[in-house]
């Protein structure tokens, strides 16, 4: 087992097997699967699972979408301690209770596939009042965000895109600058390339390199 370079296409390729392998046969009534997609924001976390929907409805599964960033606590909450603390960014910004309730159970084994997609608005932080939708059995949920590995958050298969600490610097707005230090923090108390079951590096974006943990799993 090692890191493979591979192209975009190939990394969704891999994912949507490794997904498929999980679900069983057939779309309608194979095993619902929760697919976590963790990543620094430069690296475009929500854009890697947007490519796999498609995919996986080809594939005979519905696929449906769900942000993390809708999930945070209210702003009176999270911004306690001011607007640019990365302690908290690392620690409590992330409704992962609501989220778990809202979306991971009803979505998981046992669970009546009826879930909320969203519940905060994160720009205007009022709540988003999205109906709930109803997952038929076979469902992917796709669910991508940043500092979510390391939480205990049930899930069949998670994927981190890696990218040095260096490249996160030059990455990152002048204005957001002030988060790298909640990153820097998670390498060092998660390290999520070694946490998570399929690792996408992402240094050069055009040409990544995958590791699969997964490989021979049964």
């Amino acid at each position: 087992m090692g890191v493979q370079p591979t192209s975009r296409d190939g990394v969704v390729e891999l994912v949507v097997a490794r997904v498929l392998g999980l679900t069983g046969t057939g779309g309608a009534g194979g095993r619902r699967v929760r697919v976590l997609l963790d990543g620094h924001p430069s690296t475009e976390p929500g854009a890697w699972a947007d490519a796999l929907v498609e995919p996986l409805r080809a594939a005979g599964h519905e696929a449906f979408r769900v942000s993390a960033g809708t999930f945070l606590r209210a702003a009176s909450l999270r911004l306690e301690r001011g607007r640019e603390d990365p302690d908290a960014l690392y620690e409590s910004w992330l409704d992962a209770a609501a989220l778990e309730r809202e979306v991971l159970r009803p979505f998981g084994p046992g669970g009546s596939g009826r879930f909320t997609p969203s519940l905060r608005d994160p720009a205007t932080d009022r709540p988003t009042r999205e109906p709930a939708r109803d997952a038929p059995p076979g469902s992917v949920l796709l669910l991508d965000g940043a500092l979510l590995l390391g939480q205990g958050l049930p899930v069949e298969l998670t994927l981190h895109l890696a990218a040095r600490p260096a490249t996160l610097r030059r990455r990152t707005p002048d204005d957001e600058r002030w988060t790298l230090p909640a990153y820097d923090r998670y390498e060092r108390e998660v390290a999520p390339a070694e946490e998570a079951d399929v690792v996408v590096h992402v240094d050069d974006a055009r040409h990544p390199a995958v590791l699969d943990r997964t490989t021979g799993r049964r």
